[in-house]
């Protein structure tokens, strides 16, 4: 049986099948074959929203598919003017962020980064996973701009939008650089990664959480190793985040367990277990994200499912949606990290209950300010007065 006959066979409810009839005829005819994109998260590469044309893949009789190389992993330098970027939403506890690359290996299906790839002209689906952007410059121009007489301290957030230890930085090593240049100022930082290659920092981690200046948040989405294989590809796996956590914590590191994102029907009934996994590996705060698919995510996502669990596509669609007023995103800023309604409240109460009983924190832990020891300039030219 193929992939699509099997996929069809998931639209048996009268009700919903116009759903999966409409998700199966925008998705399979762009759909890459699975020789090209085996050991990715996406099935997709569309063009990205900015495009002017539409370009699909198709078998034209002549056999020619057979001939178009798999992705592979291709990085190109960016040259960035400012290593910071600053945010000013009102649900994120921080106000600036440093991205060491663009697009993300790991290959999670469900990365609301992936829009990100369109503004350069790239496509957020397979593109994202495959076509990677290194920034080897941002450790000196975060050098220079920490030396600026007007700089105000406050932590920095560094793997908000992709992983700074996804697969390519054991090369490129970018992460490293910036830590050491964080090290040096005294500068605070919050780090959020799936991979368990942070473990190689712990000597510049430990160091700076000692003087109260680092911490660390693990996402721990699933226990289920197959789970995770089909939906973060290329990221660590769930014993390896585990050991990473109690590495970090045997360190003397802050470490947070956080489960992002719950995906309603598919890991929701994990919450409890991954936070005590967690809080036994050492953890002692944790959090959660529900599924957000903005844009792009959305038509990837469905179409991850259906290829995938096409037997829950229903059921799990439902219930975003039943969370998201009836959509499946509500990019509102007091609605799209928790979601609303029945469902988002009793996954709210449920972690709740766990982590009071875990004696977990749910706050997260101040970083030190006071220590900052501006560079010695970086470059930049010094004031004559």
């Amino acid at each position: 049986m193929n992939e699509l006959s099997h996929l069809r066979q998931a639209a048996f409810a009268p009700a919903h099948a116009a759903d999966i009839a409409d998700a199966l005829v925008n998705s399979s005819g762009l759909r890459i074959d699975v020789d090209r994109r085996r050991g990715r998260g996406a099935g997709l590469n569309p063009s990205g929203r900015f495009e002017e044309e539409r370009r699909e893949t198709v078998d034209d009789g002549w056999q020619t598919l057979e001939d178009l190389a798999p992705f592979r992993t291709e990085v190109q330098v960016e040259k960035p003017r400012t290593a910071i970027t600053r945010n000013e939403s009102p649900d994120i506890s921080f106000d600036r962020s440093i991205n060491p690359y663009r697009g993300c290996e790991h290959g999670c299906i469900y990365c609301f980064a992936r829009p990100t790839h369109s503004f350069m002209g790239l496509s957020p689906g397979l593109d994202f996973e495959a076509k990677l952007f290194a920034k080897p410059d941002v450790p000196k121009l975060l050098e220079r701009e920490l030396s600026r007489s007007d700089y105000k301290v406050r932590a920095i957030a560094i793997g908000t939008n992709t992983d700074p230890y996804q697969p390519i930085e054991r090369e490129w090593r970018v992460m490293r650089q910036i830590l050491e240049v964080l090290q040096k100022a005294n500068h605070p930082v919050a780090i959020v990664t799936k991979s368990a290659l942070i473990m190689r920092d712990i000597d510049i981690l430990s160091d700076m959480a000692s003087r109260g200046l680092a911490k660390v948040g693990i996402s721990v989405t699933t226990l289920d190793r197959k789970l995770a294989r089909n939906m973060e590809p290329r990221a660590s796996t769930p014993t390896k985040r585990l050991e990473a956590i109690k590495a970090l914590t045997d360190a003397g590191i802050p470490t947070a367990v956080m489960v992002a994102p719950i995906i309603p029907a598919l890991n929701d009934h994990e919450l409890e277990r991954i936070l005590d996994a967690g809080h036994a590996a050492g953890a002692a705060e944790a959090s959660y994200v529900l599924l957000r698919l903005p844009l792009e995510v959305s038509p990837l996502f469905r179409d991850w499912l259906l290829r995938n669990y096409p037997d829950r596509y229903r059921h799990v669609m439902s219930l975003v949606r039943s969370m998201r007023g009836g959509k499946d995103y509500d990019a509102d800023f007091t609605k799209r990290m928790k979601g609303t309604g029945p469902y988002a409240w009793q996954i709210g109460r449920r972690f709740e209950m766990a982590t009071k009983r875990l004696g977990m924190g749910r706050r997260g832990l101040p970083l030190r300010d006071d220590l900052f020891t501006r560079p010695d300039g970086g470059g930049i030219q010094l004031s004559l007065l």
